[in-house]
């Protein structure tokens, strides 16, 4: 609990020091702003028969999707964005492909300002979940004619909308550009979503924890409903020419179950461009999310690839 509050603070604190640091003057336009940028990653390591030095060849490749579409008329405002990410990696020794990331965000936020200040009333919904199906693997022994050998089982736990999480309820959004934005809802409902499959005790295919839930969903159920609150936020901004920072932050809290256990879903994305068409990115996500683990799920990538922006 305490390091959740921790980090909760230190996410808080950084955050303002970007809106400190945020000088950005804009000229509201009553119109639609749509941008989008594309970028594929790569890497690769080959090793012939007679390379002595140790290693496994192996490939890896990673997709990466972001669309902005926003809205301003008068007082009215309304910013969304899509975020699609999916990434994959062979080892040569090893029989089946193995995602290293998958993810699909929506997030929409319609605000109506406050007189002239930098607060508006508003109203958000953010759905994310995944395109591919995970598996969890484990290995067990087997004597084959006196030899013992390991053979590996592939379970699925997760695929497409299951689990897939839905929120949304009204608040205070504080904008002070459209790289920098906090979301407040005291009053948010989120909805977790899931395969009957996982849920079912009879069906073999079931992922049901020892408390008898799948990502908080109980037995027997395709979906948990909570009440409580929602912070978002966005920052983005350059740290030196072609270096760019991104950061996305989304906490909530249940008040119907430990409202003081807060979920964090953080992702930092650092890019470099080298030139309009390549690209150095370093991604870190951090996410605490105890329905579905006792811990902190932490994923970081680093490639260089080639970025198309529309």
């Amino acid at each position: 609990m305490l390091k959740q509050l921790l980090i909760c603070v230190l996410l808080a604190i950084s955050f303002i020091g970007f809106a400190q640091e945020d000088e950005e003057k804009e000229t509201p336009k009553e119109r639609w702003t749509k941008t989008g940028n594309i970028s594929l990653l790569f890497s690769q390591a080959v090793f012939n028969a007679e390379w002595q030095g140790g290693g496994v060849s192996n490939f890896s490749g990673n997709f990466k999707g972001d669309y902005d579409f926003n809205y301003l008329k008068g007082k009215i405002s309304w910013d969304n964005k899509i975020l699609a990410e999916y990434g994959i990696t062979k080892i040569e020794s090893e029989k089946n492909t193995k995602k290293t990331n998958d993810r699909l965000a929506f997030t929409s936020i319609l605000g109506k300002q406050i007189k002239e200040s930098l607060w508006s009333y508003s109203i958000f919904l953010y759905f994310k979940t995944q395109f591919d199906s995970g598996y969890e693997e484990t290995d067990r022994e087997v004597n084959v004619n006196g030899e013992i050998i390991t053979i590996t089982d592939r379970t699925k736990n997760s695929k497409f909308l299951s689990p897939a999480y839905l929120q949304f309820g009204p608040g205070l959004l504080w904008k002070k550009s459209k790289n920098l934005k906090v979301n407040i809802s005291p009053i948010a409902i989120r909805l977790i979503f899931v395969d009957g499959q996982f849920t079912d005790p009879n069906d073999p295919r079931n992922r049901l924890d020892d408390d008898m839930e799948y990502f908080g969903v109980a037995a027997n159920k395709t979906l948990r409903f909570e009440f409580g609150a929602s912070v978002s936020g966005y920052a983005k901004f350059d740290i030196m020419p072609n270096v760019s920072m991104e950061n996305l932050l989304n906490l909530y809290s249940d008040y119907l179950s430990d409202p003081l256990n807060v979920n964090i879903d953080y992702t930092m994305n650092l890019n470099l461009s080298v030139n309009n068409w390549i690209i150095v990115n370093l991604t870190f996500q951090a996410i605490y999310e105890d329905n579905a683990i006792q811990g902190f799920q932490i994923r970081e990538a680093l490639g260089i690839g080639v970025t198309y922006g529309f």
